[in-house]
């Protein structure tokens, strides 16, 4: 039997936060929910709105984390179907960085894969959210 052996895979993602706000301003909580768990919502949720917030949401905040979900998909590499957006959660911990966590069909193609931990780097300005994800996967050399 071989040792396991280490790889890294890495997402990257840019997503537009007009075209995330025009999405919130046309389909509302419909939109939000179809794509964010329900702690990514209340992340993202203002009371006030910032400069750039529609209705209840720091738009910017939601672009990110949908940046971070698309990155983890590239890292995931789904050969057939896409795993629900909401089976990948950006987390956001009590000191302010993110983790991300999977459940359903995501956490399913992270175990098939090796993948034994993620982490992700999320950044935005006014006009472009985006984030980084890399994926730690650990796999047993096939014997020759």
């Amino acid at each position: 039997m071989s040792a396991p052996t280490e790889s890294l895979r890495v997402g990257m993602d840019l997503v537009s936060v007009e075209e995330v706000a025009a999405s919130v301003d046309h389909f509302g909580d419909r939109y939000v929910t179809r794509l964010f768990t329900p702690h990514e919502i209340e992340t993202c949720r203002t009371a006030e709105g910032p400069a750039r917030g529609r209705g209840a949401y720091a738009v910017e905040s939601l672009a990110a984390r949908f940046a971070a979900k698309e990155a983890v998909v590239k890292v995931l590499r789904p050969v057939e179907l896409q795993p629900d957006w909401r089976s990948i959660e950006i987390h956001r911990m009590t000191g302010g960085w993110c983790e991300i966590r999977l459940s359903g069909q995501a956490a399913e193609l992270a175990a098939e894969a090796g993948i034994g931990e993620l982490v992700v780097s999320l950044s935005h300005e006014s006009t472009v959210a985006g984030a980084v994800v890399v994926g730690r996967c650990l796999q047993r050399e096939r014997g020759v």
